[in-house]
């Protein structure tokens, strides 16, 4: 297997900061897990990382082929928030042995997140020793996540600041996040580009009377379109609250389903603040990592609750606009940016999102479809996989 990833005619692509592929849920796992599956050119090499649980973690037996890529396992070493740090750090340096040992001419290594600044100093000497080049997906504004303690924002934007100026080039997936790259550190005079993250408009290939379609639909009471979806991470600014409240607030005879990881204290918060758990409407449902069940799911739904605050180009929002008619959107520069006039938005204002939703119950069918095929041209135009696959081996190769 080894000596098909050492050609030296080839560009190599070294991918720090996934979780790996194949990807069961995440952003950037499914951007990696795409860009390999994509992949056109034979002219580039793409080597990608995987943490692994120390206990599952085996050296003689740690490196692996999957979608035509290098992948190589970089076992846990801590647990809790320094455990990126560690892993991210880890990983770069097993790309700088085997581009070594393989005398690999001209790799980049590309570095998803900026969680490791006050190191990448000392990493992109190495790097530029052998060679190579160092490129950073700043990914969004990880700083602002409230569900990281004060001490732990500081450390992010400090890490950002570092990232940016070390960088040889900055991949944003947002034009929002490139301005902001481009305005908060111009002192550093950042070289920046704008390729977004890609979404697939392709229907499901499980039909609704499938076994397994009904049985999920069945276990939890949901009738297809009957129900509003929000598919996210749960945390807080994802508005969570806000969605709840007003939900509780409205008089839509649909349910909600909400497909996410609730197992945390901010459900019991929210219980609290909301009493979201007294109204029959609003079902937690946990996730769902078949993807193709996903699609049905969301093909199924009446329309979608965005409710993402922070960071760029969303991969929920664009799957959400690819495959769901109508979509309802927390009105922030991000997602304005994605969905332009393919999608209706909502704030904080109170009753707001609870008048969105009856209003929308009354859209005539004709109205709805207008506007997913709005939302859908968008996807096609800009966001396919193709598209972005081939931005991205177009950068790799100039």
């Amino acid at each position: 297997m080894e000596e098909s990833f050492k050609d030296m005619s080839k560009k190599h692509v070294f991918i720090v900061g996934c979780k790996g592929i194949p990807t069961r849920y995440g952003g950037f796992e499914t951007f990696v897990d795409k860009l390999t599956e994509y992949r056109r050119s034979d002219e580039i090499q793409y080597h990608v990382a995987r943490i692994v649980n120390d206990s599952d973690f085996n050296e003689d037996n740690r490196e692996y082929e999957y979608n035509g890529a290098h992948c190589f396992d970089i076992r846990q070493r801590v647990s809790g928030p320094g455990k990126a740090i560690f892993y991210d750090i880890d990983a770069i340096r097993f790309s700088l042995e085997y581009i070594k040992k393989y005398n690999i001419k001209d790799p980049i290594i590309y570095v998803l997140a900026c969680r490791i600044g006050p190191f990448i100093g000392r990493l992109k000497r190495e790097i530029h020793k052998l060679g190579g080049r160092l490129y950073v997906n700043p990914d969004g504004h990880e700083w602002k996540r409230a569900k990281w303690s004060a001490p732990i924002r500081r450390y992010w934007k400090s890490s950002e600041k570092l990232m940016v100026k070390n960088a040889d080039l900055l991949i944003c997936d947002s034009q929002g996040i490139e301005a902001y790259i481009q305005q908060e550190y111009k002192k550093y005079a950042p070289k920046t580009t704008f390729i977004a993250y890609g979404a697939e408009t392709s229907a499901s290939l499980l039909q609704d009377d499938e076994p397994k379609v009904k049985e999920w639909f069945e276990k939890f009471d949901i009738k297809a379109k009957n129900y509003w979806l929000i598919v996210a991470r749960f945390v807080p600014e994802n508005n969570f609250e806000t969605i709840l409240r007003e939900f509780v607030k409205s008089k839509t005879p649909k349910d909600l389903v909400v497909i996410t990881d609730y197992n945390s204290s901010f459900y019991e918060e929210l219980k609290k603040k909301t009493g979201f758990h007294k109204d029959a409407r609003i079902k937690f449902v946990g996730t769902v990592y078949d993807q193709q069940l996903l699609k049905k799911i969301r093909e199924n739904a009446y329309g979608y609750l965005h409710g993402h605050s922070v960071g760029g180009t969303n991969p929920s929002l664009l799957e959400a606009l690819g495959r769901t008619d109508l979509n309802l959107l927390y009105d922030v520069s991000f997602n304005r940016e994605v969905a332009e006039w393919g999608a209706k938005y909502w704030t904080h204002e109170y009753g707001l999102l609870a008048r969105t939703l009856e209003l929308a119950d009354v859209m005539t069918e004709e109205e709805i479809i207008a506007l997913g095929d709005k939302a859908k041209e968008r996807i096609d135009k800009y966001y396919r996989w193709e598209y972005i696959r081939d931005k991205y081996e177009e950068l790799f190769l100039k």
